[in-house]
């Protein structure tokens, strides 16, 4: 068994998963298992468990039917969405638009992630973001700087894909929160979308300030201490400067 799940605590787990670039380099992936306020279980993000994971998800949620909706946040991380289907029959299960493109026969909720009022639905436990200025689904499939964040209160966790991720960790060293490298691909080509992009890191840094944990699926479970410091916010904070220059330059072409 390949899969790893962490107890973040308060109702949040956050299960490891493996993706193999090119089937050698393996970049990590992961879902989430969350406890809402009302007993019913959500899972962030889709995987082929493991009988095994399956068995102690169960364990977690009581059953197969405890999990009430699978919500798919990331519009390429789509390898295990059918297995998903399989392994949660009972669950409703919400897709990004090119999910439901690239799975039409499969059975989706009436409402796509990236619409709020997907995000209404959850509001009692959840608050999710998209990052403005940025097209959630471009004309490449390398570009995946787009992509629905999410954060759960009661365990003060985010959970992002590609967003954000961890460059320049090492042994012993610790790495720095970045934004994906795609971004300066992946805003839209108008006018005024590069300083929404600014405003909407200004508000997620604001919001969220009390965040302790980042969930992330390709570098694992960061917390303040993992990336050098005092607290999660401030690590976001610095990311989002450190695109002031691919903002400046879309700001150039575009305005």
């Amino acid at each position: 068994m390949s899969e790893k799940i962490i107890d973040c605590g308060n109702g949040f787990w956050n299960i490891r998963g493996s993706f193999k670039l090119a089937g050698l380099i393996d970049l990590g992936t992961q879902t989430s298992l969350v406890r809402l306020s009302d007993g019913r279980f959500v899972m962030l993000d889709s995987y082929g468990y493991a009988p095994e994971t399956l068995e102690r998800i169960d364990a977690i949620t009581g059953g197969r039917d405890g999990v009430a909706a699978v919500i798919n946040l990331h519009p390429f991380h789509t390898l295990h969405t059918e297995a998903m289907h399989a392994a949660f029959p009972g669950a409703v299960h919400y897709g990004t638009t090119r999910h439901l493109k690239k799975y039409p026969a499969l059975i989706w909720a009436d409402t796509v992630t990236e619409d709020p009022a997907t995000w209404a639905r959850f509001a009692g436990d959840l608050d999710f973001t998209l990052p403005a200025g940025v097209a959630l689904e471009t004309g490449s499939e390398h570009i995946h700087a787009g992509s629905v964040l999410a954060y759960h209160r009661a365990s003060k966790t985010i959970h992002v894909d590609d967003t954000f991720n961890l460059r320049g960790a090492k042994r012993g060293k610790a790495g720095k929160l970045s934004v994906h490298p795609t971004l300066g691909f992946a805003l839209e080509e108008r006018a005024g979308a590069a300083q929404d992009f600014r405003d909407w890191g200004q508000r997620l840094v604001t919001d969220w300030a009390d965040a302790q944990v980042l969930c992330a699926a390709h570098a694992g479970v960061l917390r303040a201490e993992t990336l050098g410091a005092r607290r999660l916010s401030e690590a976001m904070g610095h990311a989002l400067s450190r695109v002031d220059r691919k903002l400046a330059r879309h700001e150039r072409k575009y305005g």
